[in-house]
C-alpha cells in the first residue's frame, strides 16, 4: 500500500510529531494519576518509555530526505497498532484509556492512504478491541467490563473511520481535479473547432458532466457561436445574436450559478455571489436555450475576456454541489483564455498577412515596377536609334534583356517565399556593396543620368532583411532623382559603422515642392516627400530627412543596423 503524497516525508514528520506528543502525554497522565495501570505497572511504564524513545527516533529520522517512507510506512503502522493493543491489554482491555491511541492510528492511515487505509485500519482496530473483550472468555461477565462503553467505543471507531475515509477520498478527488487543471491542454490551432473541442473535452472531464455547451459572441463579429460537446463529439453552429435572447435571466447576467431542475415550475438556483452562496427562485435560462438543448440540470458559468463574451453550461450532471461552482469558475476562466488566445493569434496572423502584402507591394513598386518603367523608356530610345545607330540600339536592347532577366530572378524569389512550404531567407547578404554598384550602373544605363556611388561598409554580411531594405531604398532614391527630379547627376553615399548605417543621396534636379529642410516627423505630419521611400525607412526603424531647393535635393537616411541587429 503506497502513499499518495508526492512528499511522503512531510506526512511522516506530522505523524512523528503527533506520536511523540501522544506518548509524552500518556506518561505524564500516568504520573499524575498512578491508579492505572493497576496490572503490569512496571511492564507498561517500561513499554511507554521505550515507545517515547522510539517516537523520538522516528521523528528525527523523518527529517532525513533520503529515507524511502513508502516501504517503511506499512511496517511502522503495523507496529503502532500492535503496541496500542498491548497497552490496552496490559491495562483494562476495552475500557483502557489507551483506546485513544487507536483513533491516532486512524488519523495516520487517513494521512498516508486516504479512505482505503483508514477503513482497513478501523477493521483491524475494531477486531483487536473485540478480541480483548472476549479474552478471557468470562470477561464479558466480569465486574470491570462495561458493555455500554464497549459498544460506544466500537461505534466511535467506526464513525471516525468513515469520516476520515470520506475526508481522504475528498482530498483525493480534489487532487485529481488539481492535476486536471494543471494538465489543461495548451494548444494553438489555426481553426476554431479543434481549439474549442480540446477545451470543452477537458472541461467535461473536470466537471464530470455528460455534456458541455459553450455559447459566446466575438466582440468584433455579430454572430453567436454555439458549440456542444456530447458523446465524444463536437457539434458547432452559428446563430443570430438574438437566437437565445439574453441566455440567462437578468439578475444572473454576471453570475455563476447551478440549478438541479431548470424545468421545475419554480426552479431553485444557487448563485456564487461575492459574500457567499445565495439562493434564488425563478427560471434561470431563456426558454429557447432550455428547450433547444433539453437541459435536465445545469451549471452556468460566465465566459468573459477582451474578445469573447458568453456562457459555459455543464449539462445533465446527476449531483451538482457548491464545489462545482468553485471548480467551474476556474474551468470557465481557462476556456475564456483559450478562446481569447485563439482570437488573438487570429488577429496577429491577419495583421502579419496584411503587413506582408504591404511589404510585397512596396518591394514590387521599388523593384519590378521601377525597372519596367525604365525598360519602357529604353525600348522607346532603342526604337528611335534603330535607323540612326543600329549598334547603339542593339546595346540598348541587350541592357533591357539583362534587366528583364534580373527582375525575373527577383520575381521568382518573391513567389518562392510566398508558396508553402515557406523557405527561410538567408541569414546574411554577403555582397550588398557589389549589388549596390551593379544597381548604380544599371540605373545609369536605363535613365541616362550619371550616378556617382561611394560605398563604405565596415563589415561584410549584413542581415538579409536589412540588406534588402537598404537595396530598395537606394534603388527608389536613385530612380526618383532621374524620373521625377529630372536630375542629370546623382551622388550617393552609403556608409556604416557599429551604430548603424547612413545613406545620403544628392541630385541636381528640380527638388521637391517645398524648400528648406524637413525631418522625418515633419515629413510624416505634412505628408511630404516620396511616400513609399518614407514608409520603407520607417518600417526599418530609421529616420528620413530631406533638404530641398530649386537646384536639387538631398536625402539623409539613418538606419539602426548594428553588428547583431536584424530589422524587420
Amino acid at each position: 500500500m503506497a502513499t499518495n503524497y508526492f512528499y511522503p516525508n512531510r506526512t511522516e514528520r506530522i505523524i512523528s510529531a503527533g506520536r511523540v506528543i501522544l506518548a509524552a502525554f500518556a506518561l505524564y497522565a500516568i504520573w499524575l494519576d498512578p491508579a492505572e495501570p493497576a496490572r503490569y505497572a512496571v511492564t507498561t511504564y517500561s513499554l511507554l518509555v521505550g515507545y517515547l524513545c522510539y517516537s523520538v527516533i522516528l521523528g528525527l529520522a523523518a527529517w532525513e530526505s533520503n529515507i524511502n517512507w513508502d516501504r517503511l510506512a506499512v511496517a511502522i503502522h503495523a507496529l503502532d497498532l500492535s503496541l496500542f493493543a498491548i497497552f490496552m491489554f496490559l491495562t483494562t482491555g476495552p475500557s483502557s484509556p489507551f483506546f485513544a491511541f487507536f483513533v491516532f492510528s486512524l488519523v495516520c492511515a487517513a494521512l498516508r492512504w486516504q479512505m482505503r487505509g483508514t477503513l482497513y485500519t478501523a477493521a483491524v482496530a475494531i477486531g483487536l478491541v473485540a478480541v480483548m473483550a472476549l479474552y478471557p472468555s468470562d470477561i464479558l461477565r466480569g465486574e470491570g467490563f462495561e458493555m455500554n462503553r464497549f459498544v460506544i467505543r466500537i461505534g466511535y471507531l467506526f464513525v471516525v473511520a468513515v469520516l476520515l475515509g470520506y475526508l481522504g477520498a475528498y482530498e483525493q478527488q480534489l487532487r485529481r481535479k488539481l492535476f486536471g487543471l494543471a494538465a489543461w491542454p495548451r494548444t494553438s490551432r489555426e481553426e476554431a473547432d479543434p481549439q474549442v473541442r480540446d477545451a470543452l473535452k477537458h472541461a467535461a472531464a473536470l466537471l464530470a458532466a455528460p455534456r458541455i455547451l459553450a455559447v459566446w459572441e466575438e466582440k468584433e463579429e455579430p454572430l453567436l457561436h454555439v458549440a456542444l460537446w456530447s458523446d465524444g463529439k463536437l457539434n458547432t453552429a452559428r446563430e443570430r445574436p438574438d437566437a437565445f435572447g439574453a441566455l440567462v435571466a437578468e439578475p444572473l447576467a454576471d453570475a455563476n450559478f447551478l440549478c438541479r431542475d431548470p424545468l421545475a415550475p419554480s426552479p431553485s438556483v444557487l448563485i456564487d455571489a461575492p459574500p457567499g452562496f445565495e439562493r434564488r427562485e425563478g427560471a434561470p435560462l431563456h426558454p429557447a436555450l432550455l428547450w433547444r438543448f433539453s437541459m435536465k440540470s445545469v451549471l452556468s458559468l460566465a465566459l468573459e475576456s477582451e474578445s469573447v463574451s458568453g456562457r459555459l453550461f455543464a449539462l445533465d450532471k446527476a449531483r451538482l454541489t457548491p464545489d462545482d461552482l468553485v471548480l467551474g469558475r476556474i474551468v470557465a476562466h481557462a476556456v475564456s483564455n483559450d478562446l481569447e488566445h485563439f482570437y488573438l493569434l487570429k488577429r496577429i496572423r491577419q495583421t502579419t498577412a496584411a503587413e506582408e502584402r504591404v511589404r510585397l507591394a512596396r518591394d514590387l513598386h521599388d523593384g519590378l515596377l521601377q525597372s519596367l518603367t525604365g525598360a519602357a523608356l529604353q525600348l522607346e530610345t532603342a526604337h528611335q536609334l534603330m535607323g540612326k545607330d543600329p549598334q547603339a540600339a542593339r546595346e540598348r536592347l541587350l541592357d533591357i534583356q539583362k534587366l528583364i532577366s534580373a527582375e525575373q530572378k527577383n520575381l521568382r524569389t518573391h513567389i518562392r517565399q510566398l508558396k508553402p512550404p515557406y523557405p527561410g531567407v538567408p541569414e546574411a547578404d554577403e555582397d550588398l556593396g557589389d549589388r549596390l554598384k551593379e544597381l548604380a550602373g544599371r540605373i545609369e544605363r536605363q535613365w541616362g543620368q550619371r550616378v556617382e556611388l561611394h560605398v563604405a561598409l565596415h563589415r561584410h554580411g549584413f542581415p538579409w532583411t536589412a540588406a534588402q531594405g537598404v537595396y530598395f531604398i537606394v534603388h527608389e532614391a536613385l530612380v526618383n532623382a532621374a524620373r521625377h527630379a529630372r536630375a542629370s547627376l546623382v551622388r550617393a553615399e552609403i556608409r556604416s559603422d557599429d551604430r548603424g548605417l547612413r545613406i545620403v543621396v544628392a541630385d541636381n534636379g528640380r527638388g521637391f515642392l517645398f524648400h528648406g529642410r524637413r525631418d522625418h516627423a515633419a515629413l510624416t505630419e505634412l505628408n511630404l516627400g516620396p511616400v513609399t521611400l518614407r514608409e520603407r525607412v520607417a518600417s526599418l526603424g530609421g529616420e528620413l530627412a530631406i533638404e530641398s531647393a530649386g537646384t536639387g535635393a538631398r536625402l539623409e537616411i539613418a538606419l539602426p543596423i548594428g553588428e547583431k541587429e536584424d530589422l524587420i
